[in-house]
């Protein structure tokens, strides 16, 4: 169906709903999702023990696998049945968008990191000698945990900012460009939908975690749905538009 792009104005509440409509989506084919989750966890891994570039094509790829969940939300929503392959179906739509996306991201991260580097956070300074242990690190990190929130906080916001852009590639014709200028209108659109769902979802994880770990089974499948369900909330066309 095509269609211009429109963004809708959401209350704070809907934020939390996008994270029930992720645990509504993995409820309708668990076993499905806690499989591509898996083997998107296990390739990321993967890559990042390969050296010198595995942690480079790691972070290119994430938009690639988030638009997979994308289709794969929207194929169980129109009566599929999601299965492995889907956790490929963003390498079927023109890859260097979405991989053009990821270099955004990398270069965003690289950025933070080099200003918390500036600005003193230890271990990454210059003169920095043998690799400190964490107690060390610990000691000499006193005074200085603003650097750490500084850098979570500009994480969250680079993140939050190009939180819609992997949906926007898989299910529009749109320029990388346009993509993360669509996804920032948004976000910028639904801040308080945004915080509130940052919040729930910080609250799922860290009550996910308790139980050694095994709640991340089901988190990290409902995280993964829920940015479906968040774009398909704030964006009212989900047909194809050109950009």
């Amino acid at each position: 169906m095509e269609g211009a792009l429109r963004v809708r104005d959401l209350r704070a509440s809907r934020g939390p709903a996008w994270l029930a409509g992720g645990w509504h989506i993995f409820r309708g084919a668990p076993t499905a999702w806690i499989g591509l989750s898996a083997g998107w966890m296990a390739i990321t891994l993967g890559l990042l023990f390969l050296p010198l570039v595995g942690a480079v094509v790691a972070n290119l790829l994430q938009p690639v696998f988030f638009a997979s969940f994308a289709h794969a939300a929207a194929k169980q929503r129109s009566g599929g049945r999601v299965d492995m392959g889907d956790l490929f179906a963003g390498f079927k739509r023109p890859l260097r968008p979405l991989v053009n996306l990821g270099a955004i991201l990398l270069l965003a991260e690289l950025a933070i990191f080099l200003l918390m580097s500036l600005l003193g956070l230890p271990g990454v300074g210059k003169g920095e000698g043998e690799a400190l242990t964490i107690t060390e690190y610990v000691a000499a990190l006193q005074g200085k945990e603003w650097i750490l929130l500084v850098g979570l906080a500009l994480t969250a916001i680079v993140k939050g900012a190009l939180w819609f852009a992997p949906a926007l590639l898989a299910f529009h014709t749109l320029s990388t460009a346009h993509a993360v200028r669509w996804s920032v209108y948004a976000a910028l659109s639904n801040v308080g939908a945004m915080l509130a769902y940052g919040v729930a979802l910080t609250v799922a994880f860290a009550a996910a975690v308790l139980p050694w770990g095994l709640g991340l089974l089901v988190a990290l499948p409902v995280m993964v749905a829920s940015t479906y369900s968040g774009y398909a909330d704030v964006f009212e066309d989900a047909g194809t538009a050109t950009g």
